[in-house]
């Protein structure tokens, strides 16, 4: 099975020399970073990641920064990438074992041991594809990741509808259950407030990002519910948690936290961003 790209040309480039450009203008925006990162042979001690799925033009110069660390790391050999389920379609937590997911920069091949591993480990993780053909969460991810690794890594998607706190707690331990010993990166992909003034958004969200800074993968889902926060992927980024607590992480930084508005310019309503590292 060939996954293809359906929000190229839409959130991103749709050809692969626009596409390597607006992700080298991603790095030197005044948002970002500031330098294209060269891939080291690094220690491996990233173990999660928090990182935005909007258009580029809007949430890039943010996601970068933890791409950027990702290079000084080195490159892992299996991402897993956990995004919420926006389209209502297929199973409450979906995954694929099996195929490939093509961009304008090529292939990814799906880690399918890896993916088998996952769904053996919960009930309640299905093998799902159609939750997965319309979702740009994930796809969103995928670019960033081949301009660094290219063709080096195999990836897991895992598509989340159901988001309330045991669901995401076993979802994060099937992860962890399937990884032990295994060399890979969760990545919980994840915008936060949406579409409300800039000072509501950054309210809002420190109160998040102070959860996942305390690594609270419960308090992450708790905090989202009580407060109303209008934060897409809080499920994702709560599984990411736990599976990294089981897998030894004892490190979160946060890298760059930016709105909308900061990156594109003032607008009445804006959405929140933030690019958060977990390491061991």
């Amino acid at each position: 099975m060939m996954r293809p790209p359906v929000v190229a040309g839409q959130f991103y480039a749709d050809t692969r020399s626009a596409l390597l450009k607006q992700i080298e203008q991603c790095y030197t925006s005044q948002h970002g970073p500031g330098t294209i990162p060269k891939v080291k042979i690094g220690t491996r001690k990233i173990i999660g990641l928090v990182s935005p799925h909007a258009g580029y033009i809007y949430s890039g110069p943010v996601a970068v920064h933890g791409f950027a660390r990702m290079a000084e790391d080195g490159c892992p050999a299996s991402i897993v990438i956990i995004g919420p389920n926006h389209t209502g379609a297929g199973s409450g937590v979906s995954i694929m074992t099996s195929g490939k997911w093509n961009t304008p920069l090529g292939e990814v091949q799906i880690d399918e041991k890896l993916g088998e591993e996952i769904k053996r480990a919960s009930d309640i993780i299905d093998i799902d594809a159609v939750a997965h053909a319309y979702e740009h969460s994930i796809e969103v991810q995928l670019p960033f990741l081949q301009y660094l690794f290219d063709g080096k890594f195999k990836m897991v998607p895992i598509c989340m509808m159901l988001q309330d706190e045991q669901t995401s707690i076993e979802v994060g331990d099937a992860i962890a259950k399937a990884a032990v010993n295994k060399d890979i990166v969760i990545v919980a992909s994840t915008d936060f407030t949406h579409y409300e003034t800039q000072r509501s958004a950054v309210e809002k969200d420190k109160k998040v990002i102070n959860k996942i800074l305390a690594m609270d993968p419960s308090g992450v889902v708790r905090t989202v519910e009580r407060e109303g926060i209008t934060m897409c992927g809080y499920g994702p980024v709560s599984a990411m948690l736990q599976a990294a607590k089981n897998l030894g992480a004892k490190k979160v930084e946060l890298l760059k936290y930016a709105t909308s508005g900061d990156t594109a310019g003032p607008m009445a309503q804006v959405v929140g961003y933030a690019s958060i590292l977990v390491s061991r």
